[in-house]
């Protein structure tokens, strides 16, 4: 049981040892309510408080000088919060070198679980149901591979991502997965798989999803779910074509698109102090959309991708998450001896160096890499200007 289903656990029995303790008193009841919103709201309005100082220098920093000019830069602290439109590439990139030397050698298969629209407020209204999700395409995933072959117990490798959003922000939650094409089984053979039945993962996602559902949320989703069994009489859409993935490709990949925040910052056109425009290709037709919405409505929009704290927005399943003697026999796609080298490359100063050609940490007059001389943090509000002139007063103090 991960920490999500052991919070809404508690709060639920929380719920009903206080409507024992206060005699069903309603008042009381919905004022635990609110003051359980209010947190959660809390909760949010920290990421947004981070995101929007997010490279103030008030909010501290670095400053380097150069000791033969006594040059000087000033490197602000980032919010380092994944919903943050600057800083989420950054945790993307990071996040996606960790998926990538998980990866086994072989070939991989891009996989979409899409649910019904009229599904998706349930999600929004209680969160905790996007841990069903994650269940049922896992459920879904190993069914499949088992049925090949039940006596050998083929287990492939698997890792989900949850999407909240849609290229217009909307709300909508599907489950993005790598899925190997192959299994490995207890003996220590590789089976590999090119054929997915695409029937079977549309009903079973259904089946899946619409049990953990009503086992959550009780007898009154009953019509709901029969209601969704008319409508989608296919099963919920399910997009697994081969799409000849590489471990390369793969790798490549999952930095770009699987990792990546609510809106990149190219998207955004304009800003002019009430309204904020931006644009996107409809998914249905790649028609570009722009769309211009009041500057709060565009917020509200963002907050509402927002994970509540310690959530698990991937997760990792099959040979990807199982820690047994045999799977060490399995090749990874990036051998273990070239991770440290990789990690290297999400440092700040080397993103710089390769995206721009530049090193930021060498003086831009004499060409000699600069010095660390203070490190600011949790000060007062005060100017950059004011910054420098505290640190030329200390290097003259340190030179006299």
């Amino acid at each position: 049981m991960d920490c999500e289903e052991e919070r809404v656990g508690m709060l639920n029995k929380l719920h009903f040892e206080m409507i024992k303790l206060y005699n069903g008193d309603a008042k009381r009841i919905q004022h635990f309510c609110k003051v359980y919103s209010y947190a959660k709201l809390i909760a949010e309005m920290e990421n947004i408080d981070k995101m929007l100082n997010c490279g103030d220098p008030s909010f501290g920093g670095a400053m380097y000088v150069c000791t033969t000019c006594h040059n000087m830069k000033f490197v602000s602290f980032r919010c380092k919060s994944r919903f943050c439109p600057t800083c989420g590439v950054k945790y993307s990139q990071e996040r996606s070198t960790r998926m990538a030397f998980k990866l086994l050698n072989c070939t991989h298969r891009h996989c979409v679980f899409t649910i019904d629209e009229e599904l998706r407020h349930f999600f929004l209204e209680d969160r905790s149901l996007l841990n069903c999700l994650f269940r049922a395409v896992q459920s879904v995933i190993l069914r499949m591979f088992n049925k090949m072959n039940q006596s050998q117990n083929f287990v492939p490798g698997f890792i989900c991502v949850l999407h909240t959003f849609g290229r217009p922000l909307e709300w909508n939650p599907h489950i993005h997965c790598i899925l190997s094409e192959g299994g490995f089984s207890d003996n220590a053979i590789w089976r590999p798989v090119k054929h997915f039945n695409y029937t079977y993962l549309r009903n079973a996602f259904q089946t899946a999803l619409l049990n953990e559902m009503e086992q959550h949320i009780g007898p009154s989703f009953k019509k709901i779910k029969a209601y969704i069994y008319h409508k989608d009489k296919n099963g919920f859409y399910v997009y697994a074509k081969p799409n000849l993935c590489d471990p390369n490709t793969v790798i490549k990949y999952i930095g770009r698109y699987l990792g990546r925040p609510v809106i990149a910052l190219k998207r955004i056109d304009s800003y002019d102090g009430e309204n904020v425009t931006f644009h996107y290709n409809r998914h249905e037709d790649n028609a570009y959309v722009k769309r211009t919405i009041p500057a709060i409505e565009f917020i509200k929009l963002l907050i509402q991708h927002i994970p509540e704290k310690h959530f698990k927005m991937i997760r990792y399943y099959g040979l990807y998450a199982r820690h047994r003697k045999i799977d060490a026999k399995l090749y990874r796609a990036i051998h273990q001896s070239k991770h440290r080298f990789i990690k290297g490359f999400t440092k700040w100063r080397q993103d710089i160096l390769l995206s721009f050609g530049y090193d930021p940490l060498f003086c831009p007059h004499c060409k000699k890499e600069m010095a660390l001389i203070e490190v600011y943090y949790r000060h007062k509000r005060v100017s950059l200007q004011e910054l420098y002139e505290r640190t030329m007063a200390k290097v003259k103090c340190r030179s006299a």
